[in-house]
């Protein structure tokens, strides 16, 4: 009795990708189960476990991977040519004609292209099991009790003033080098230490923000990174947080705490960058509060001056002399990089942003901005003043 057709491996392995995918979709109808089961459960164990077996490397082993595969793509490219030109030459390779005309690079090119394509697959499935569903968890909003509701200008506005006056006030006294510009006298490693902390503490009011991971990487290449607009990638196969040590200094704690968030399995970046403000700000460190607030009034500002230019002119004139020199520099440093490889990161990252779905089904500022709006709202509610409402409730 002949017995049952095998189906190619091939054939199997493409269904990689299609099957990524639909998991994706199917999972975002049930984010409470995702959440419990996923998120807070095997997602978690398995990024704790990989991120404590690499956080024992002084380096990023993210980083080493990736200029390996490069530098094996590259080598098994020219690898291949000479193989093919080499034998051309001594016309050992069978040919095949297509319209008459005899080619033999044809066979190879579709062999590679199948293969990237179950390499690609392999790989986003990986990513889903690992760390993607985590897009279909519960919204931080939901985890921490805000309420997001349409915000008028004005409470854009109060919010802006309130961090305004929030910055001014924890520069006030902090080291600058020769330009004014605040500087660090703590080292990287102190830094994500301090960040640790800051999550332990944080911890206490939000359960998914705890547990033991790994230290937070600097990228070695930080320079090159920069010419990519990226301050920090988070690598889900390694468990790392990778972060560009090169950028503003007093833009590194938040940057730290903000990978930081997505190695505890929030995927959304507005909400880490809301994370990375919370996590700041809960520790008694100035210069980590400082960094905190300067990305939570960044985004507001901008937010404002897409819907109020004159009142944001206005508040940024009233900024301290120490805050004026800190975001001019930071303006500085990044027009330094701009250009075409810049432009190219920002569209592939826009698109992986859109491909997993993040959108606001209100008027929206931004997540970022509209978390902190609602925060404010929360604090009103129980009567604190505007200068109270910039700090989270801890």
């Amino acid at each position: 009795m002949p017995g049952r057709p095998k189906i190619p491996l091939k054939i199997v392995l493409l269904l990689s990708g299609p099957l990524a995918y639909f998991l994706g979709r199917i999972t975002a109808f049930y984010p409470e189960q995702v959440e419990r089961y996923f998120a807070m459960g095997f997602a978690q164990k398995i990024t704790r476990c990989l991120s404590l077996a690499t956080g024992v490397l002084p380096f990023s082993l993210a980083e080493v991977l990736v200029c390996l595969l490069l530098l094996g793509a590259v080598l098994g490219a020219l690898g291949r040519t000479a193989g093919l030109i080499s034998r051309k030459i001594g016309r050992k390779m069978p040919s095949h004609k297509i319209n008459g005309k005899r080619t033999k690079l044809m066979p190879f090119f579709k062999n590679l292209a199948l293969n990237l394509i179950i390499v690609c697959g392999l790989a986003y499935l990986i990513f889903q099991i690992v760390w993607g569903l985590n897009y279909n968890r519960l919204t931080f909003a939901e985890i921490a009790g805000l309420e997001l509701t349409e915000a008028t200008e004005e409470e854009l506005k109060q919010l802006c003033v309130g961090l305004v006056q929030r910055a001014n006030e924890l520069r006030e006294g902090l080291p600058e080098d020769s330009s004014g510009v605040l500087k660090m006298e703590q080292e990287f490693a102190e830094i994500r230490e301090k960040a640790r902390e800051a999550f332990a503490l944080a911890s206490g009011s939000y359960r998914e923000l705890g547990g033991d991971y790994g230290p937070a990487k600097p990228v070695f290449f930080s320079r090159l990174m920069s010419y990519t607009g990226i301050t920090g990638i988070y690598i889900p196969f390694t468990g790392e947080a990778n972060v560009n040590i090169d950028i503003p200094v007093f833009t590194l704690p938040a940057t730290v705490c903000h990978e930081m968030a997505h190695q505890r399995g929030f995927a959304r970046e507005d909400e880490c960058n809301y994370i990375a403000w919370l996590v700041c700000n809960s520790i008694e460190d100035r210069v980590f509060q400082y960094s905190g607030t300067i990305l939570a009034l960044t985004h507001s500002l901008n937010a404002l001056s897409r819907v109020d230019s004159q009142s944001a002119a206005e508040l940024r004139s009233e900024f301290a002399p120490g805050v004026k020199r800190d975001l001019a520099y930071l303006t500085r440093y990044w027009s330094r990089y701009e250009g075409k490889i810049e432009q190219v990161a920002s569209d592939i990252n826009d698109a992986y942003l859109k491909s997993n779905r993040q959108q606001d089904g209100i008027r929206s500022y931004g997540r970022m901005v509209d978390l902190l709006l609602a925060e404010q709202k929360k604090h009103r509610s129980s009567g604190a003043s505007v200068l109270a409402d910039m700090r989270p409730d801890i």
